[in-house]
């Protein structure tokens, strides 16, 4: 399963690689919301949310749905700023249409495109079914989901404020502390672009980028089977430290394509006991459950919403759902008339830092 961009008859240079503050600050802001996902800055997100004053750290709490599962395309820009102010006065720009789309998808744990026509914002039709899909994800999606319908304006105004506040709270010191190493994979990857060509800079992006046999496909080695197109735009590359293992990719038709890459390797996985690593495995053998994992890495998701996300019948997703909860990757909790599945990320991770990092990418 991969994510396949076109960029036949697109020149070298459209494709650019440039570090991006708005896109250093949504993974950080991810972090914070999942920490478990990035355990070697656990002590760093403690630290954040110790020293957070109450106000700001409700309004991270109340949107979080924006980067907590996936980012909104809207914080991964395509066109990166010097600076997170100029990032932001271009998230400005963004029409209310486009912007609600993109924070719906995360908001509502849809596919991405499915609010492109009709708009939520003036169809009946389209906000009932955003408005199910985000009371199925809790009581703050749900509640989020409603005030940006209802006022996007003024949505769109407190989510920049409190992304501002980040900036004073702790985005300013933590992004001072690794422009210098984003800096320096920008030089290496622009140099084998120059000197190279295209091949050598998407093999030092990471093992799961290449470029097709043909040289007009760039292929991304994720758990989702989509295409989009780099015709007119090119495709920009975001080198990111607070973002490993993940591997963040905007292909939204009508979005220019945009890659956000770990800069630093994942750490060795600890050894676990071969009992452990045959039991796990064996209730990882089957491709469904996989995909079924990959969906749940981004989120609590109930039986309905990965039978509706992967086009399975719901009895099968139980099925498969019944043998990894007895493997113990899975927890399931009740909510009110909803059973939402979670993964279990520490029982994952002794798995391998491959296994990991290709669920999460």
């Amino acid at each position: 399963m991969t994510l396949r961009i076109d960029i036949s008859g697109l020149p070298s240079e459209r494709l650019r690689f440039t570090a991006s503050p708005l896109a250093e600050l949504t993974a950080m802001l991810h972090v914070l919301a999942e920490p478990g996902h990035h355990p070697q800055l656990a002590g760093w997100a403690a630290d954040v949310w110790a020293g957070l004053r109450p106000e700001p750290a409700e309004r991270l709490r109340e949107a979080e749905f924006l980067w907590r599962s996936s980012q909104a395309d809207f914080l991964i820009p395509a066109r990166p700023r010097p600076t997170l102010a100029e990032e932001l006065d271009d998230v400005d720009r963004i029409d209310d249409d486009t912007y609600v789309t993109a924070a719906l998808v995360t908001t509502c744990g849809s596919s991405r495109g499915r609010f492109a026509a009709p708009s939520p914002l003036t169809d009946a039709s389209a906000r009932e079914r955003a408005l199910d899909l985000a009371q199925a994800r809790g009581a703050r999606q749900e509640a989020f989901a409603e005030r940006l319908l209802a006022d996007p304006a003024a949505v769109r105004a407190r989510v920049r404020h409190t992304l501002e506040q980040c900036a004073e709270a702790f985005f300013d010191a933590a992004w001072a502390g690794v422009v210098v190493q984003l800096a320096t994979d920008l030089r290496l990857k622009n140099d084998l672009l120059k000197r190279q060509g295209i091949g050598a800079a998407l093999a030092s992006v990471s093992d799961a980028v290449t470029l097709a046999p043909d040289g007009d496909c760039i292929i991304v080695d994720k758990l989702l089977d989509k295409a989009t197109a780099a015709h007119g735009t090119g495709v920009t590359f975001i080198p990111s430290v607070f973002g490993r293992p993940h591997l963040v990719a905007v292909h939204t038709p009508g979005w220019q394509p945009v890659v956000q890459y770990p800069v630093a390797e994942p750490s060795p996985a600890e050894p676990v006991s071969l009992e452990t690593v045959t039991r796990r495995l064996e209730a990882l053998a089957h491709p469904v459950r996989l995909r079924l994992l990959r969906a749940l890495a981004r989120g609590p998701h109930t039986t309905r919403e990965l039978a509706h996300a992967w086009e399975l019948s719901p009895p099968e997703v139980s099925r498969h759902l019944t043998v990894l909860r007895r493997a113990g990757l899975l927890t399931a909790r009740r909510h009110g008339r909803y059973v939402r599945y979670t993964l279990n990320l520490p029982d994952l991770t002794a798995l391998g830092a491959d296994l990991l990092a290709a669920v999460l990418r």
